[in-house]
């Protein structure tokens, strides 16, 4: 589990962040939905480890990897994230992503090969080794930046606005490839969107944001039944 504690992050004069208590359990998925500049992003570079809180903590399975005294490195965290811009690599292909990604663990060929067949997969690329991402549709690149970030078997996975670029047909077809990676891999993933339907398509449960804060957090279906204030009201279009 994630366990975020009253943390909080300022930019100059500016508060990203303020007091932010969460939790997130492994085996589910949690959206994180606001209006833009609500601090979404920086909440997940804060869990990722890109970020330093100028206040609170967070800790991943019982152990603190960040405060404003400490900070465990992002790749000993044991978490992946997928950026807004993807970050592929133009001159790696398919095939050469998830090598780069494995190269520390030393693995041999086989089960290597073994490793990006059951990855590519996966997400539906079987196939597609030694294409470039120029060569992929929009849908593919998606795919392929998923592959690599699974191929660390992440206990976590951090997802920040992945499908905010594609059409409304290949949005769904990708929120099913993320629905089966959270059943078949055990695993944490938090969603951060500004769409309100994407969010609900996917997530056990919703946390939202508002100028640097938690406005409600809970089961999807309790923040519908339930909304807290007027601007959760507003935002889920609820009457």
């Amino acid at each position: 589990m994630i366990v975020i504690d009253n943390l909080s992050k300022k930019y100059g004069k500016i508060a990203a962040l303020q007091g932010i208590t969460l939790e997130i359990p492994l085996n589910g998925i949690l959206a994180i939905v606001g209006p833009s500049g609500c601090g979404k992003t920086t909440l997940l570079r804060l869990i990722a480890g890109l970020e330093r809180p100028d206040g609170g903590k967070i800790q991943i399975d019982n152990y603190e990897v960040s405060s404003s005294a400490n900070m465990l490195e992002p790749h000993k965290r044991g978490l992946s994230m997928i950026f807004q811009d993807l970050a592929l690599w133009p001159h790696m292909s398919v095939q050469e992503h998830i090598i780069f990604v494995l190269k520390k663990e030393k693995l041999t060929r086989d089960v290597l090969e073994s490793r990006i067949d059951e990855i590519l997969r996966d997400v539906n690329l079987n196939g597609y080794d030694n294409r470039y991402p120029h060569e992929l549709s929009g849908g593919e690149k998606q795919r392929l930046a998923i592959a690599r970030a699974l191929a660390p078997h992440p206990k976590y996975l951090l997802m920040d606005e992945p499908f905010s670029n594609l059409d409304s047909i290949l949005k769904e077809e990708l929120q099913e490839v993320v629905i089966k990676l959270k059943n078949n891999h055990q695993m944490g993933i938090i969603y951060v969107t500004h769409n309100v339907d994407e969010a609900f398509m996917l997530a056990d449960r919703i946390a939202i944001m508002n100028r640097g804060m938690i406005e409600q957090a809970d089961d999807k279906d309790k923040v519908v039944k339930n909304p807290k204030n007027d601007f959760v009201r507003r935002l889920l279009k609820i009457r």
